[in-house]
């Protein structure tokens, strides 16, 4: 492993080794109600380190809240088994309550234990529950003053949220595998609505918010019989506040009708029209940050729709001094390391290790060499190897590949002529893509089935690489494109052809093509890739077959195309499996204008 970690001066795994854990974890964790100022009242579990020979070390500690609506534990319906309660918290428990932290985990309003309704996802009340429990927090005699927050995407966003409170005690946030902009990044990436995910993400929260049970059996992630619904506080010993909590939760929002309100980002709700998806979207409140909070961003190559933009986006944006950036070979949550040439199918890099590193810093004090890195890390896939940079993009040179007649990619001037392409909205990506783990399916394998997947797509291929290509960062494409329909969903997918004939999915970009109009990136969404605004007031039907400029970027990856692997780029208007139709019902012939049509790849 030390020859893939030696874009460090001190690795991760060595942080990790080296840190010393003078404390224990407790038996289990206080649990209590804390009330709200509009009287909800929120579950919350404080672990507090433990001296080795038992007892409560001396104190005060600083604290690292986990904000999520996925349990802060669960019941067990056979106590005496020794199952695991805390499978969303568990790792931050382990990693940080021994080194000297006390870690709060809350149950957010309208979930697990905790009373109250969710009217949103990802709602503003939320984020005025973070500044209230950061306030609960530095009350009590434990706590030194000092937060940080953390966690994997609904989680990260939260700890965003909590930052964007400009509390004075939030001294440093690592958001994981969170969004920027919760309509770009999550739901409608290029524009295109994710229906798939909207589903399986509703059929999860009423499972869970509603205490179904029978539901939950089927999340993976859940599926242990032993689990007996959310563990109620210590005070509700009969259970019957819990009862009443859950009770609530029967009128949370449902997903596919809530999303489906913001089908441009502009749009707010019917009933309320101050309420814009930028008001469940980290940018929307990024002005609060205040200067002075450390950032660690930190994404996968193929984490869902639009995660790793986010986190660039979140780096790019916040002028924050201490902001951190780690890119790796992951997929949503870095449960599987998603690389064709993996050494495990489970990833082996320690993240949470080195956002303990990023506290000790930040957070505790402590000089632990994270200043003195390079602000940001990446991990090129087939080199299988960690880079830094001092700054993103990290790589400035592009090579440009213009779209060719007799399906070729041509460095070269390219013969000027069209391609046509029927639509087909019964073909799609399949269930081995990058969009199932954000869904909480559990994927183990990636793109494993691409192979002949492109064969009804419209394809161009380079000839052999005379060396191999590092590509790094946004493959950008720039289209003359023509629809015989007023709308349409343009996909692009990115492949290495090996020399072998072997297909290889690296990446993959969509725009619907309503949404062509580019416009400047705003100060609380800066971008290195081309920015629109998917508001109405920029949409505008394509023009019958006339060719219009589709210009955009595909998500960003760190992949090496070797010497004498071919680069392909394949064409689709439609992904069954987890797009809806553009337009409905109406699949439109596509005409790709040749020699006028490019791809440029950032090449090291």
């Amino acid at each position: 492993m030390a020859e893939k970690l030696d874009a460090w001066h001190l690795s991760p795994h060595d942080y990790v080794a080296a840190r010393e854990k003078p404390f224990r974890v407790p038996a289990g964790p206080a649990s209590r109600y804390v009330a709200m100022p509009d009287g909800c009242r929120l579950a919350v579990d404080v672990y507090l380190p433990q001296l080795p020979e038992g007892g409560d070390a001396p104190g005060p500690f600083p604290a690292i809240t986990i904000f999520t609506p996925y349990y802060r534990r669960f019941a067990l319906a056979d106590a005496s088994r020794a199952d695991e309660v805390a499978p969303g918290a568990f790792r931050y428990r382990d990693y940080f309550v021994p080194a000297g932290y006390a870690l709060v985990v809350i149950d957010v309003r309208g979930t697990g234990a905790s009373f109250g309704t969710r009217d949103s996802f990802r709602s503003p009340r939320e984020r005025n529950d973070c500044k209230d429990i950061a306030d609960w927090i530095v009350a009590q005699p434990w706590s030194n003053g000092s937060i940080g927050a953390t966690g994997v995407s609904y989680l990260g966003a939260a700890a965003d949220f909590l930052a964007s409170t400009g509390h004075p005690a939030v001294k440093a946030i690592a958001p994981l595998f969170g969004v920027w902009d919760t309509y770009s990044d999550h739901y409608y990436p290029g524009g295109i609505h994710l229906k798939e995910l909207a589903r399986v993400y509703d059929e999860l929260m009423v499972a869970m918010d509603h205490d179904r049970r029978d539901l939950l059996k089927k999340i993976s992630y859940y599926a242990n019989p032993n689990y007996a619904g959310p563990r109620p506080v210590d005070e509700d010993e009969d259970g019957r506040l819990l009862a009443a909590a859950i009770a609530e939760h029967v009128g949370n929002f449902r997903m596919p009708d809530f999303i489906t309100e913001f089908k441009f980002k502009g749009d707010a709700l019917p009933y309320d029209p101050g309420f814009t998806s930028a008001c469940f979207s980290p940018y929307g409140y990024c002005e609060g940050v205040d200067p002075s909070v450390a950032v660690y961003s930190v994404s996968g190559w193929m984490d869902g729709a639009g995660y790793a933009n986010g986190a660039i986006s979140r780096f790019l944006t916040l002028p924050n001094e201490n902001r951190h950036l780690l890119l790796g070979p992951w997929d949503h949550g870095a449960r599987i390391d998603v690389s064709p040439w993996r050494r495990t199918v489970e990833a082996d890099f320690p993240i949470v290790g080195e956002v303990l590193r990023f506290f000790d810093e930040y957070l505790m004090g402590r000089d632990t060499g994270i200043r003195r890195e390079a602000p940001i890390h990446y991990y090129t896939q087939h080199d299988e190897v960690w880079r830094s940079a001092p700054s993103w993009p990290p790589v400035a040179n592009e090579r440009q590949l213009f779209l060719d007649a007799g399906g070729r990619l041509s460095a070269g001037d390219a013969a000027l002529g069209t391609d046509d392409y029927q639509v087909d909205f019964g073909k799609g990506t399949g269930a081995q893509t990058r969009y199932e783990r954000i869904a909480a399916i559990d994927s183990r394998d990636y793109y494993v089935d691409w192979q002949g997947r492109d064969a009804a797509m419209l394809c161009y291929t380079s000839p052999p690489l005379d060396r191999d290509w590092e590509v790094t960062g946004h493959v950008v494409a720039d289209l003359q494109l023509a629809s015989s329909e007023p709308d349409a969903a343009v996909f692009l997918y990115l492949s290495e052809v090996g020399a072998d004939g072997t297909v290889r999915y690296v990446t993959e970009g969509m725009l619907r093509a309503l949404h062509r109009r580019e416009s400047p990136c705003p100060p609380a969404h800066r971008t290195a890739w081309p920015y629109r605004s998917f508001t109405r007031d920029d949409a505008a039907p394509m023009p019958a077959g006339r060719p219009e400029r589709l210009h955009f970027a595909l998500l960003p990856t760190a992949w090496t195309f070797k010497a004498g692997s071919r680069v392909r780029l394949a064409i689709a208007g439609g992904d069954a499996d987890h797009c809806a139709q553009v337009p409905h019902g109406r699949p439109p012939l596509l005409t790709l204008h040749r020699g006028r049509s490019a791809i440029r790849l950032p090449v090291k």
